[in-house]
């Protein structure tokens, strides 16, 4: 027997595959990256939980998919932000499906816990998510398990519903007191995960679709740094600190130069490929503003192979004012 456990690297999810694996069940632990998740490389944390309980690990990335079918025109809507939960985990579910039948599964497995989250994880938005993606009793809830109708697994008796939890709400409680048992060792304290979520990260991608067609190559682009819209339409990126510039200058985005400054300390940074000749003399100050550089002396900021010469505002709240957040 074999089933396949969505898989975010969180405690919940972690704990849900191993009361199957307890159980005498293979368990494949998909993660199913919409590119809107952590901005760290979580693998090597994920790959501990899921060696802690005995789940191979496998990585799939829908990011186009999920940008096609989800993000911008979703069916049930988007949450506080930008986030269209109950669609997504619909998406979701329906690609762990896919997998289902091309690994030889019966069933699936997810960490969700009922009244969790109160928009998303309430009775009916579970039902919900299970009739949009066709998982209608092949997907089990662990956690929750007791507190919903039986699933294939249960009734089958492939799994032994009594062994299972009936957890709902927000306390913690029980799923630190499991993890105590099984000995669980750095799992993650709960908390957001999905940048959608965020207030400020909707904010920018409001921003973005205003002027541009998002692709999933601008899903790095939103993840650091300081955002900016220029006076005439341009977008400028700024990294905040060390990390950030070392990720913006990573990024391969032909939509934007990469700019560095010249001659003094300074962040890197990102500009839309076809500002104007204004808002590149623009980014150009606001760069030296985030630097140290005396705004009475003239600097240079390379554009790729192109330099600008300019000077920094004389106090970085004339830079601020271009923040789209």
């Amino acid at each position: 027997m074999k089933a396949i456990a969505l898989f975010s690297g969180g405690l919940d999810s972690t704990l849900a595959m191993k009361l199957i694996i307890d159980q005498g069940i293979d368990v494949l632990a998909v993660n199913i990256s919409t590119g809107f998740g952590s901005t760290k490389d979580r693998f090597e944390h994920m790959q501990s939980m899921c060696d802690q309980v005995g789940a191979e690990l496998k990585i799939i990335d829908i990011q186009s998919e999920f940008l096609q079918d989800v993000l911008f025109d979703p069916k049930h809507g988007y949450g506080k932000n930008f986030n269209p939960c109950i669609d997504c985990h619909a998406k979701m579910f329906a690609v762990a499906k896919r997998i289902m039948e091309a690994e030889g599964a019966s069933f699936l497995v997810s960490g969700e816990v009922m009244g969790q989250r109160p928009m998303s994880q309430n009775k009916d938005a579970l039902q919900t998510v299970l009739n949009e993606s066709n998982c209608d009793g092949l997907l089990l809830r662990p956690m929750s398990a007791k507190m919903l109708a039986p699933t294939i697994a249960e009734i089958e008796g492939w799994v032994d519903r009594e062994k299972l939890e009936g957890i709902t709400g927000r306390s913690r409680d029980r799923q630190l007191e499991l993890a105590k048992e099984i000995g669980l060792a750095d799992f993650e304290s709960p908390g957001g995960g999905c940048l959608l979520t965020d207030e400020n990260f909707g904010k920018k991608m409001v921003d973005f679709i205003k002027h541009d067609k998002f692709e999933v190559k601008d899903i790095p682009v939103m993840k650091f740094g300081r955002h900016l819209r220029l006076s005439d339409g341009a977008k400028l990126v700024v990294g905040r600190n060390k990390e950030e510039n070392g990720y913006l200058q990573e990024i391969d985005n032909d939509k934007f130069f990469h700019a560095r400054t010249i001659g003094v300390p300074g962040p890197h940074a990102l500009l839309s490929r076809d500002a104007s000749e204004s808002d590149k003399e623009l980014a150009t100050k606001i760069i030296l503003s985030y630097t140290k550089a005396d705004p009475l002396k003239t600097f240079s900021i390379a554009y790729d192979d192109v330099q600008l010469k300019g000077s920094a505002f004389e106090t970085r709240e004339e830079a601020n004012k271009f923040n789209v957040l």
